[in-house]
């Protein structure tokens, strides 16, 4: 069981996610650096922490903006593999991020997010493109809905969504509900994640989303997650150095 750090970069800041409401997004406070700067906070995780990956979620990117290049590089240069979610939505922004090892900038997860992903064609297709080792498929949901506009998945529920990407070939996943980001309740996607465990032993997959503590951590062990999800829990002293490694 792993902890995966998260930063959300939002106009070239590390903010902190309260709930997925993003225009109430500010910069991050926290115990383990001095601002909010995305290299600042990149050598906290890496120096001070000890951690190797790091997931980015590029709220400006995912909102239709030019990914942050620069940024990407800074945190590769911190000694950080990057699961990066920067808004996916066709086959030639995933074709430039299979490719992007060339330019210094080292992907640990290329994650196409239900928020941004037009429907289960394009996800077939950004799978060819990608491999099934390096795409992460996150199954976003907002009080337990599926967050998407896609006319396809709108109305159905989240384990018909796992089954399409299942079938698709998806072999990772993210489970995170944004309405449970930062407010301190815990995931609320423990069921979701128990049943996917269930019928597919093999996938990885990443629960995010409230994490308040290690206990939440171990608890979601306990159920079959591979990795969690953390930010605030980090930022605030609530799960600590000695409890990461």
């Amino acid at each position: 069981m792993s902890i995966l750090p998260v930063m959300d970069l939002l106009e070239g800041q590390v903010v902190r996610g309260v709930g997925g409401c993003r225009e109430e997004y500010r910069p991050i406070l926290s115990v383990l650096c001095a601002d909010a700067k995305p290299v600042t906070v990149g050598r906290a995780f890496a120096q001070g922490l000890g951690f190797r990956e790091v997931y980015v979620a590029d709220l400006d990117a995912i909102q239709g903006a030019e990914p942050a290049w620069d940024v990407y590089r800074e945190l590769t240069g911190c000694g950080l593999g990057l699961w990066l979610d920067a808004g996916l939505s066709d086959v030639r922004q995933a074709r430039r991020m299979s490719e992007l090892e060339v330019s210094d900038i080292r992907l640990a997860g290329i994650v196409a997010g239900l928020e941004s992903v037009p429907g289960p064609g394009a996800l077939v297709t950004m799978l060819d493109h990608v491999g099934p080792g390096r795409l992460v498929f996150s199954l976003d949901l907002k009080n337990g809905r599926p967050l998407t506009d896609s006319p396809e998945w709108r109305n159905v529920t989240p384990e018909s969504i796992l089954d399409q990407a299942l079938r698709i070939g998806i072999q990772r996943f993210i489970i995170l509900d944004l309405a449970q980001v930062g407010v301190g309740k815990g995931v609320g996607t423990e069921s979701i994640c128990r049943d996917l465990r269930r019928c597919a032993p093999r996938t990885q997959i990443t629960a995010g989303g409230g994490i308040r503590s290690v206990d939440d951590v171990l608890a979601l062990q306990r159920i079959g997650c591979d990795a969690v999800l953390v930010a605030s829990a980090l930022h605030d002293g609530r799960i600590t150095e000695h409890e990461v490694s």
